[in-house]
Parts: structure tokens; C-alpha cells; sequence
């Protein structure tokens, strides 16, 4: 009974493995010379700006990990900058308010979204950035 148990949990493992994307992108704290190089590079990047406190933001992470695992969206460079801690940043990128995701195509800012939740509309937002 219990190696059918371990062999079990082995399974259940090997299959979460299978089904987590190895080239999800994920998102790193800002830095200006990672930024600079994906613009110099063309990639598509998103800047999303969060608090640990905001509620709207915890709703973002998860579709926006979601998003981040499709292979559309592998090259996508997600650049995370904090409400609280960097108001230099704010001020440059003109951010408001956190959960506000602004999105590039290289060196262009090509649409930006506050307190958006609905997991079609940031999807569409991305896009922008491809």
C-alpha cells in the first residue's frame, strides 16, 4: 500500500513538472540597464507596478503568470517595480497609482492599464507589446 502511495506522489509529481512552463518569463525588479538592453533589443516588456498590500495587484500576478507561460508571449520581459520604494521610478514612467501595467515594443510605449483585473483586456494589452 504505501509504494503504491510513493509511486502515486512520484506520478502526481513528474506530471506538475510536465505542465509548469520551463520558459515562462518571469518578472525581475527593475533595472535600468536590463530595461535599456530589452528596448536597445526590441523586445516586448512590461512594466508592472505593485505594492504587497494592493489587492488588485494579487489579482494581476497570477493572470499575468499565466499570460507570461504561452509561448506567444515567451520573449516578453517583465520588468516589477514597487509602489512603495521606488518613487524615482514612478516619476519616469509617469505611474500613478500600483497595479499599473505599462507595456513596450522596444523603445515604444505602446498602451498602458490601471487597476485592470479582467484577464481578456490585460491579454489584449500584452499583445500590444508583440
Amino acid at each position: 500500500m504505501t509504494c503504491r502511495r510513493g509511486v502515486l506522489a512520484l506520478a502526481c509529481l513528474a506530471l506538475t513538472a510536465c505542465l509548469t512552463p520551463a520558459e515562462a518569463a518571469e518578472a525581475t525588479p527593475f533595472s535600468a540597464a536590463a530595461f535599456e538592453a530589452a528596448q536597445k533589443g526590441g523586445k516586448p516588456i512590461l512594466v508592472a507596478v505593485s505594492a504587497p498590500w494592493c489587492p488588485i495587484c494579487k489579482t494581476q500576478k497570477p493572470i499575468l503568470a499565466k499570460l507570461a507561460a504561452e509561448p506567444r508571449f515567451k520573449e516578453l520581459q517583465i520588468f516589477d517595480i514597487d509602489f512603495d520604494s521606488q518613487k524615482d521610478l514612478l516619476r519616469r514612467f509617469n505611474a500613478r497609482m500600483q497595479s499599473t501595467l505599462i507595456v513596450f515594443k522596444g523603445a515604444a510605449e505602446t498602451g498602458r492599464s490601471v487597476g485592470e483585473t479582467q484577464p481578456e483586456w490585460i491579454e489584449g494589452l500584452l499583445e500590444k507589446a508583440l
